[in-house]
């Protein structure tokens, strides 16, 4: 899920020649982090930890001190961006909205069975389509600022799936075998199919065979009272490694699990969801993508370890899951922005009829045992659900377009209103996280955009105050929020850096350093707004849940004339409401374009 902060420019070029190419992650200056440190933790702790904090990263600055040990071995480390990696695979809670997001594709009306059937048949041969360029390596190098961007991450999504263990998790890829895969999986009424998509030539089925094929997996699972199997990879991941190891024992499970695993993509066919009003059906249709609405509706109807879920409702409802440890969202969102155009241009054609293959069901035999494991992901699933507050909404007013005339990034424009949008509820600056891009080096994942700044904070405090002259504020606001993003992606913003400096510790040292034993370090790492900017062409919208139990998720892809807004909260929580923060961000929006269309320009 990231942020990019001017348009990206694609040129066709071979991928692997093009990524030796490119540079290395930089391990930023120790003087220089601990300094940016210091800035970044102004807006959001008290005068008294502040300086405590100083203090500390004082003494660990000193020359041949502990934090020039731990500079140097960084320096000596091959790939930083292998923490990131590691630190998604570590992370044992489950995947279902504390990790994966969902996007929600524009909505489709299917009149009957047959559309919905047609709609995941062109659907999957866009996938494949976008596949073949993968595999050719002829997909377009991205360059941003004349620069060209890491490609790797286009080569993990297809093919791969995360496979849970009982303390940390590992990604396998099926892309690269001798043979890979040429099957996806399809997912109905929580029974799973192989559905081989290519010929015995290699070439791809076409639209119209595929129709036939799924049309025969729908007649064959029309059986609603099947065990949930799918059901098992929501569950806390520890819990389901252990499942896992007890699933697989079995010789027909193991080989089912591992055909899903070994999958191009999953499509999961879901049925209806209880109908929504108008202007509630983004908000449900979010919910669907992120978790599947409860064990009652299609919570089972998934495999949340497969790195791409495609989702098709039989109402209409359509979008995706991924699995987040293999990519961030841009890659994501092109082939989502290409499966959209491709789907538009193909129509079905009726192909000369070769007998195909009945899709193989995939068969799992349930001990009690099995059973009991399905009950509890059940339960712990219902309670997250119950527990997500979600509100999925259209800002209508403007988009991209405002900010531009006013020579201001939309992003940092929209990253500010959240500020104010924030503080105007709580009357506080909080710590807040926007996904910055590092796809400018080999390998790179991505880094924190500290959105709450010191000029933010001035901005926010004084908006409100009828005797404050506020536009110079904003437009201070506005431009630290910018340059704050280049510096991220250049490889120069602090959190990875501090990351790397904390595992290195723990790698070398006996006892942790200090600064990350205090209070503010806690404190800058509460990211009660976590959020991303995840642009595309598509009218669509990706969604996650919040990093922290009293904090909000919020996505969001700026159009020209408006802007999707997707945010996150816990309704264990009594603070947080996600209602409530998309409308004072609405209300932000709009309080922020009023302040510049009122004060002449000649003020600026």
């Amino acid at each position: 899920m990231l942020f990019m902060p001017v348009s990206v420019t694609r040129i066709a070029g071979r991928y692997l020649a093009h990524q030796e190419g490119l540079p290395k992650l930089p391990v930023p200056p120790l003087q220089q982090t601990c300094e940016r440190y210091l800035t970044a933790l102004t807006p959001i702790v008290d005068p008294e930890e502040l300086n405590h904090t100083r203090q500390l990263l004082e003494e660990f600055q000193k020359p041949g001190g502990v934090g020039d040990r731990l500079q140097k071995g960084l320096e000596q480390r091959v790939f930083l961006s292998l923490y990131h990696f590691h630190s998604y695979l570590d992370y044992r809670m489950p995947v279902v909205i504390h990790s994966s997001p969902g996007v929600i594709l524009p909505r489709t009306e299917f009149s009957d069975r047959q559309g919905q059937m047609r709609y995941a048949a062109k659907l999957i041969a866009g996938v494949l389509d976008f596949k073949s360029m993968i595999d050719n390596e002829t997909l377009p190098v991205e360059y941003l600022g004349g620069k060209s961007l890491c490609m790797n991450q286009y080569y993990q999504v297809l093919s791969s799936c995360r496979i849970p263990g009982t303390k940390r998790d590992n990604v396998v890829n099926y892309a690269l075998d001798k043979r890979p895969p040429t099957h996806i999986t399809v997912v109905h009424n929580f029974q799973f199919f192989v559905l081989d998509v290519y010929n015995s030539d290699g070439t791809p089925l076409t639209v119209d065979q595929i129709y036939i094929q799924l049309e025969k997996i729908w007649n064959s699972s029309l059986q609603s009272n099947k065990e949930p199997i799918g059901i098992l990879t929501s569950n806390h991941r520890n819990s389901w490694g252990k499942a896992y190891n007890n699933l697989i024992k079995d010789k027909t499970n193991k080989e089912s699990v591992r055909a899903i695993q070994k999958s191009i993509f999953t499509v999961c066919l879901d049925a209806p969801m209880p109908r929504a009003s108008d202007d509630m059906y983004r908000t449900r249709a979010g919910v669907q993508m992120l978790h599947g609405g409860g064990s009652r509706w299609n919570s089972g109807n998934r495999w949340f370890d497969k790195t791409l879920q495609f989702i098709i409702g039989e109402d209409g409802t359509c979008g995706l899951i991924y699995e987040h440890a293999p990519a961030e969202g841009p890659p994501i969102v092109s082939l989502i922005d290409h499966v959209v155009e491709y789907m538009k241009s193909s129509e079905m054609v009726r192909t000369p009829m070769v007998p195909l293959r009945m899709p193989q069901k995939l068969r799992f035999n349930i001990t009690p045992e099995i059973k009991k494991d399905i009950e509890e992901a059940k339960q712990n699933m219902n309670i997250m659900v119950h527990d997500l507050d979600m509100k999925v909404s259209v800002f209508s007013h403007f988009g991209k377009d405002f900010p531009k005339s006013q020579k201001m990034s939309p992003d940092a424009f929209i990253q500010v209103a959240l500020q104010l949008a924030y503080y105007r509820i709580y009357k506080r600056c909080c710590p807040t996280y926007e996904s910055a891009s590092l796809r400018m080096f080999r390998l790179g994942r991505t880094d924190t955009i500290r959105s709450t700044s010191i000029d933010s904070a001035k901005f926010v405090k004084a908006m409100d105050d009828p005797a404050r002259h506020k536009v110079a504020l904003l437009d201070k606001a506005v431009k630290a929020h910018r340059a704050y993003t280049d510096m991220a992606i250049r490889g120069q913003a602090i959190d990875r850096h501090l990351l790397g400096l904390k595992l290195q510790a723990i790698e070398d040292l006996a006892a942790l350093p200090e600064i990350f034993m205090d209070t503010s370090y806690a404190v800058a790492r509460h990211f009660n707004l976590s959020t991303s900017q995840v642009p595309a062409k598509t009218d669509c919208v990706m969604c996650f849940g919040p990093v922290v139990p009293d904090g909000y998720g919020v996505c969001y892809n700026p159009m020209d004339a408006h802007i999707n807004f997707a945010v996150s909260a816990f309704n264990s929580c009594q603070d947080t409401n996600a209602t409530r923060l998309a409308q004072a961000l609405e209300d932000a929006l709009l309080d922020m374009k009023t302040l510049l269309e009122q004060t002449p320009k000649a003020k600026l």
